[in-house]
């Protein structure tokens, strides 16, 4: 998933998943897939906007493109009725953080291949349930833990090479994923209180507001993150691109959600891993070597023993928690 992506359906799966309705778990799945092979198009746009377009600026024309492209949906569905504006310093907070991770990404991209950038990023369900453990004060057993740091691992194997060739910068896909990772607790928190379509909404508006106060304070500095410039009709095509692409994609993954459980649908995402480098390759000619190979199939791996051992835990806690048959003697 992008940095973005990930933010978008932590927000949508909270309430859409209460929906799920088992008998169209293959619907859920191909939707989903679906939605795992357009994602990594978001951060193709995204990378050809950047030859002319600062960073933070493409950030701000995809939080506008998505909002604008959200808004028919949100009126047909009303959920503009169900804005909260008491909990807005809470959007606020999620669409600033949202905003610095979208611009860290977007940097990354600038320099780095689609694939390795997504690579590195998929540690933020790591990240996150590292989070869970010591915020949350959830039960994360000494496995998921290992798993943890075997993920960390495979992600070094990759920007260990990228670091030598582009300096910090390949680190900035860890910021993102920190950032999405504080996201998506934030959303945990408000996905039982407002509609997720007007969440995004009110996100995507407050991650326009604070890329645009990055720009207006790097005005002329001269820096290609920061320093707004009047992008010419292709940059302003592929940040369009980046908006659509995002819209689709969060959509699809929406109803997804709503015809199968979140937990069956989460190792699909690390398919995104696949078609990013597919389309990397076709579009920049760039192709992961034997040792990022190594590093990508090493943080797929922890992440889908994750996965498999939040099921077999919440499993043994649902039993537990079943209350006795009473049998007659």
């Amino acid at each position: 998933m992008t940095a973005s992506e990930a933010g978008d359906r932590s927000g949508m799966a909270a309430k859409a998943t209460a929906t799920a309705r088992v008998d169209n778990v293959p619907a859920g799945l191909l939707l989903m897939a679906i939605s795992v092979f357009i994602a990594p198009l978001i951060d193709i746009f995204s990378k050809l906007a950047t030859a002319t377009v600062p960073s933070a600026e493409v950030s701000l024309a995809r939080f506008v493109f998505q909002t604008l492209l959200m808004l028919p949906f949100v009126l047909w569905r009303g959920s503009w009725r169900e804005i909260s504006w008491s909990l807005t310093r809470f959007h606020a907070l999620r669409g600033g953080i949202l905003a610095i991770t979208m611009i860290c990404f977007v940097t990354t991209l600038k320099y780095m291949a689609v694939a390795d950038a997504i690579a590195i990023f998929f540690v933020e369900p790591i990240i996150l349930t590292i989070m869970g453990g010591v915020l949350l004060k959830e039960t994360i057993g000494w496995r998921r833990y290992t798993a943890c740091l075997v993920g960390f691992l495979g992600a070094m194997v990759i920007i260990r090479p990228s670091f030598q060739e582009i300096g910090w910068i390949a680190l900035l896909p860890i910021v993102a994923a920190f950032g999405i990772a504080v996201f998506a607790l934030l959303t945990r928190i408000l996905s039982h209180r407002e509609d997720p379509w007007s969440m995004q909404f009110q996100t995507g508006i407050w991650g326009a507001i604070f890329c645009a106060l990055a720009l207006t304070a790097g005005y002329g500095s001269g820096s290609d993150v920061f320093d707004p410039v009047m992008p010419d009709w292709l940059g302003l095509a592929y940040c369009f691109g980046t908006g659509v692409m995002a819209t689709t994609s969060g959509i699809i993954a929406v109803y997804a959600y709503r015809n199968a459980p979140a937990s069956t649908l989460a190792p699909l995402q690390y398919f995104e891993i696949v078609c990013a480098t597919l389309f990397g390759w076709l579009v920049f000619g760039d192709f992961p070597d034997a040792m990022k190979w190594l590093g990508i199939a090493i943080i797929i791996a922890s992440g889908l023993f994750i996965l498999w051992r939040e099921k077999v835990v919440a499993a043994r806690r649902l039993a537990a928690s079943a209350p006795e048959e009473n049998f007659a003697p």
